[in-house]
Parts: C-alpha cells; sequence; structure tokens
C-alpha cells in the first residue's frame, strides 16, 4: 500500500536512499516515516494477522482506516511477510541486501531469532546501517526488559517532573518518548551514512534506548543534581527561575502563554504593559532576580492580561514583539 501524500517527497533529499522498517508502534515506524518525509524509499515489514497495531489506533472514519496510520504510515510501501518463518526470513535478507538502513525496534534478542540480527545483515551487506530502539538499549542490566515509551518516560524522570507539584504525576500528551526515540534513530543513521559515504567504508549498528533519549532532552536536571544534589520537581506551567514564562488569563475566559525571559524582551513587554519601571526594578531588572521574584511577577503580568480580551492581548503583544501565543 502507497501512502503518498505529495509527489514532492519523492524528490527529496533522500530520494537515493533505501529503507527497510520492521518495526511496529511508534519508535521505528517514527524513525521510518522521518526518512520517508525526505524522500527515502521506505520498505514496511507487516507480521500477517493485522500488521502494525497503528492501523488499528486513534480515530477512525466511517471506512474504519486509522487516521493516526495515515501519518506514521504515510509514503511508505508496506508488504506482508512473515519473518517467523523460513521463507519470511529469506525474502527480508533479500530486501536488507539492497538496502541502505534496517530498522527495528523489537525486545533485544528478537530479530536474532529471525535470523536479522547486526551479525547476520551485516554479512551480506557489509554497508549496512541497521537502527536498533527499544526501552533500554540492547547492553545492560535492563536490555532484556520488555518496555513501552510509558514505562521508559517514568524511569528516565519525565513523568516526574510533568505536572502540578501538589497532584500525582501525569503524562505529556503525545508518546514523546517514542518519537525522540525515533529522532534520534534517523539522527544517527544519517551521521553514519555520512561516515559510511565520505570514506568508502562500512556501515554500523545505532543503538537507541528510549530511556537514553528522554535523558538526553532533560536540560540541566542530571547536572543540577550532580553538582547541587538537588532534584527538580514538578512546577506546573512554569519552569523553575525562568520568568516570565508561563500562561495567563484573559477577560475573555482564554489563556495566553507569553515568554519574555530575556532582558530586552521583558523591557518591551513592560512597555506594552505601561509599566516601564517595572524593568528597572531591582527584582525583575536581571535573569536571576526575575527567577527569585517568579511567583510575584507572574501575579503582576496576569493582573494585566486579564483586563485585555484574548485577540487584543495578542496584537498588542505582537506589535511590541514579545513571544506570545495563544492556548
Amino acid at each position: 500500500t502507497w501512502w503518498r501524500f505529495s509527489e514532492a517527497v519523492s524528490q527529496g533529499p533522500l530520494r537515493d536512499i533505501r529503507v527497510v522498517e520492521l518495526a511496529s508502534f511508534i519508535a521505528g515506524p517514527y524513525c521510518g516515516q522521518l526518512f520517508a518525509d525526505l524522500g527515502a524509499e521506505v520498505i514496511k515489514l507487516e507480521l500477517p494477522d493485522g500488521g502494525d497495531p497503528m492501523r488499528q489506533w486513534g480515530r477512525r472514519p466511517g471506512d474504519g482506516h486509522s487516521v493516526w496510520w495515515s501519518v506514521i504510515g504515510r509514503n511508505k510501501k508496506s508488504i506482508t511477510l512473515d519473518v517467523r518463518t523460513p521463507e519470511g526470513q529469506r525474502i527480508a535478507r533479500q530486501l536488507v541486501t539492497k538496502a541502505d538502513v534496517f530498522v527495528e525496534n523489537f525486545r533485544p534478542g528478537t530479530v536474532e531469532g529471525w535470523g536479522l540480527g547486526y551479525e547476520s545483515v551485516r554479512a551480506i551487506n557489509p554497508r549496512l546501517i541497521m537502527v536498533r530502539i527499544s526501552g533500554f538499549g540492547q547492553t545492560g542490566p535492563y536490555s532484556d526488559r520488555a518496555a513501552f515509551g510509558s514505562v521508559a518516560e517514568a524511569m528516565a524522570g519525565l513523568r516526574y517532573l510533568s505536572g502540578d507539584p501538589d497532584r500525582p504525576p501525569v503524562r505529556v500528551g503525545i508518546s514523546i518518548g517514542d518519537t525522540l526515540a525515533g529522532l534520534f534513530g534517523a539522527v544517527g543513521a544519517l551521521a553514519a551514512l555520512r561516515r559510511r559515504d565520505a570514506d568508502g567504508g562500512t556501515g554500523q549498528c545505532i543503538d537507541v534506548g528510549i530511556t537514553d533519549s528522554i535523558l538526553a532532552v532533560l536540560e540541566s536536571v542530571i547536572a543540577e543534581y550532580a553538582r547541587f544534589g538537588v532534584a527538580r520537581e514538578r512546577s506546573g506551567a512554569i519552569l523553575p527561575g525562568v520568568a516570565p514564562s508561563n500562561v495567563y488569563p484573559t477577560r475573555d475566559g482564554h489563556w495566553v502563554a507569553i515568554g519574555a525571559n530575556a532582558d530586552a524582551i521583558f523591557r518591551r513587554l513592560c512597555q506594552a504593559m505601561g509599566k516601564p519601571a517595572l524593568a528597572e526594578d531591582p527584582r525583575f531588572a536581571t535573569h536571576q532576580a526575575r527567577g527569585a521574584h517568579q511567583s510575584e511577577l507572574d501575579r503582576i503580568i496576569g493582573e494585566w492580561t486579564e483586563k485585555h480580551e484574548r485577540a487584543d492581548l495578542l496584537a498588542l503583544l505582537d506589535a511590541a514583539a514579545v513571544p506570545a501565543g495563544p492556548i
């Protein structure tokens, strides 16, 4: 089945790259989606009896086809192939022989049982880049554990940081751990393709753990704990010490996000508020001072925003070159 939404994709920068995707759910297929969007030929191998479960996820119109599948499966060629059988494995090896990238996201050891582990496929295609995505990576004490992105998000700390401080941890509204892993897998594969093609060498195995991918985007959380012994807590709509950067109420019952946490932008916000003296107030004049008085500053801004209709407020902030947008 072709999910070809734009013929422009076929002329993308990766149009001479062939990818074999033996993956399901989100992480591996998102990696394949990125390659397909950039013009690569992506051949998706799906097991019989329903194929990728993503064909059933999300909302479906009257014809029963998942619109989520039309996103994550777009621009790919799908074939049914039972790689659990000798014949299916033989065909898979034929496809991998002619591929540049091979993506899989099964539990470590699974594809080895199908004769499609890295050592096996490298023997038949030394230039192949293999992207392997799993919950905890291919090695280490947790590598053989079953895991979904939700578990990795919890164990890597993202869930702990998400939500209000007086409430239980919540999840981000999308499968962010899986998509981050797919993104890092694609970046790793592109780097390996660059090295392979630059020196005429061989391929590489890209080992991506979903937990690793989340840890990689935790900004200063780990460094702050390592250096100061401080564990960041849930902080709701703010980042502690970064102000003003919050959501603020409007007179007509809406919310607007404002990010003015830089000295020059904060001065422009103060001008727009008709309170230029705030920018010189010792409590708010510097980044550190604003962070120390974050709650007080948010209260002042909120009292101002709730006097305005949302559309008028956004127009005013736009004219002042203050980053803002509606929720």
